[in-house]
């Protein structure tokens, strides 16, 4: 290399230490979290929607628009030759006269909704990732109708439950740590929505459980409103019981209670401990409870609930429980005895059949000529009906088998997924349903009987105003939207109802 180039190397050595360049003089490695250093952020888009939403009632139950005025009305006539006048005539002479009977029905529009607000900084930084505000619609539209399944399912603005009957209690020396004392009880019944404000209701959001600690029974709710208003309504809790009594014998004390099941509850809440001082300890979905310890300090007491029925609530209308749980509408409804305190009575099995299902069923046809074609209950019931069928000896069971399956495979486990009519030879669908208690089952048909004339759903709703949405005017820095509709459920025919409940 000649002098000349080398100077002129050394030269632009010299230039290139004097000018820094980046590719040379840095290092880069990966940072050690995922908010530090020089990265992108690998989110992905749009957010997970992790929570159930589950409706079938909502979505099975045929709607129907055209609803005005404040009320549905209807008049059915219910039988006719009522005093049974028979038919045979003499020579030349007339026939006697039949009688009808007719009944006339109500059920009252309610509006339901609920609301939701984007703030224009939630807008401003969602950009590029979702859509708040329609996503906020969204979730309106879906939390109204879990909202209203419940009502459809369990709604109570007619049938107050009165006050809960006062506790049947024993004690016993072992099975516990109750200490020596009088040990004082209180009950409260509760319907379906009160009952799943405290045993932690999994539609909407996962993972509530009752926790006895925290669980709250609540009789009325105050309500505040979008617009600063508040409503106030019953909660679903029947006035709270007189206190009993017992003497226990500790340290290994426990005790028993019961009361008489009250007709329209699915739970009781049971509170003991010192007279005065009865605090919330156990939610049963039967009748009776077992004691076997104290409860704890902090838990709520049962002198928070006033002397007062809060059953019914007069925003809501009558729901499918509500109706088949009346009297004076002809609906198949059983409480099982209370049978073995904290336990009650399951049921039972016989001849690869469930004695109490085929009770019901009999009763729909001796007296209305129908059977039903689903069977709503809770998991726990679909499991016990299973193993009550399966469990007998030389059960009577139909298997299906898919002779298309690609593949030979052994599945563990079987599950009684339907059930045979023994008197029509119908197949009954067994469904279970999100928002049923343990302990209740629900029968209902579909199907029309053919003698029910002028009538094509046996339930519907019926509709002022089906779903609509509402962008309220700017009032604030936030978006601010409303879902609602009004709406009632009608029940041209409960007897084709039924409840099994008290079920252990």
């Amino acid at each position: 290399m000649g002098a000349n180039n080398m100077a002129e190397l050394l030269e632009l050595v010299k230039t290139s230490q004097a000018k820094a360049v980046d590719e040379l003089t840095k290092n880069f490695t990966q940072p050690g979290s995922a908010t530090a250093g020089i990265q992108g952020y690998d989110l992905e888009a749009p957010s997970k929607k992790l929570y159930p939403v589950l409706a079938p009632l909502r979505n099975s139950i045929p709607r129907v628009g055209g609803g005005f005025s404040i009320q549905a009305n209807w008049k059915a006539i219910t039988g006719i030759n009522t005093t049974r006048v028979r038919a045979g005539v003499s020579e030349g002479q007339r026939g006697g006269q039949v009688q009808h009977t007719s009944a006339e029905y109500l059920a009252a529009y309610r509006g339901i909704g609920l609301e939701k607000a984007v703030t224009f900084e939630a807008d401003y930084a969602a950009k590029g990732f979702e859509d708040v505000k329609a996503l906020a619609v969204g979730q309106t539209l879906e939390s109204l109708m879990i909202e209203e399944e419940m009502i459809l399912l369990g709604g109570n603005t007619s049938a107050a439950l009165g006050t809960t009957p006062t506790p049947t209690l024993a004690a016993s020396g072992s099975g516990g740590t109750l200490a020596t004392q009088t040990l004082s009880v209180i009950c409260v019944a509760l319907t379906l929505q009160s009952y799943w404000d405290v045993a932690g209701i999994n539609n909407g959001q996962a993972g509530g459980f009752f926790d006895a600690t925290t669980a709250q029974v609540r009789a009325s709710i105050t309500r505040t409103n979008a617009d600063g208003t508040t409503d106030t309504f019953g909660a679903g809790t029947a006035q709270k019981s007189a206190a009993a009594t017992v003497s226990v014998t500790g340290p290994t004390g426990s005790a028993t209670g019961s009361v008489a099941a009250v007709r329209g509850a699915v739970a009781y809440a049971w509170y003991w401990g010192a007279a005065g001082s009865e605090r919330l300890g156990a939610v049963t979905t039967i009748n009776s409870v077992s004691i076997t310890a104290a409860t704890g300090g902090g838990n709520q007491l049962a002198s928070s609930l006033p002397s007062a029925d809060n059953s019914t609530s007069a925003l809501d209308f009558d729901g499918l429980l509500t109706i088949a749980s009346k009297s004076n509408l002809g609906a198949y409804y059983n409480a099982l005895p209370t049978g073995t305190p904290g336990v009650g009575n399951t049921l039972t099995g016989a001849g690869g059949r469930v004695v109490e299902i085929d009770v019901a069923l009999a009763q729909f046809y001796d007296r209305y000529r129908l059977q039903p074609n689903q069977i709503y209950l809770n998991f726990r019931q679909f499991q016990k009906i299973t193993n009550v069928v399966l469990g007998q000896t030389n059960p009577n069971v139909m298997f299906t088998i898919d002779h298309n399956s690609a593949t030979q495979e052994m599945v563990a486990g079987r599950n009684v997924g339907k059930y045979l009519s023994p008197i029509t030879g119908e197949v009954i669908d067994l469904i279970v349903h999100p928002n049923l208690p343990p302990g209740t089952i629900l029968f209902r048909t579909t199907r029309v009987p053919a003698y029910l004339d002028g009538v094509s759903d046996l339930c519907r709703v019926r509709t002022r105003r089906e779903y609509y949405q509402i962008e309220w005017p700017l009032r604030t820095r936030k978006y601010e939207y409303g879902v609602y509709a009004d709406e009632v459920l009608q029940h041209y025919f409960p007897p084709s109802l039924g409840i099994i409940t008290n079920v252990g």
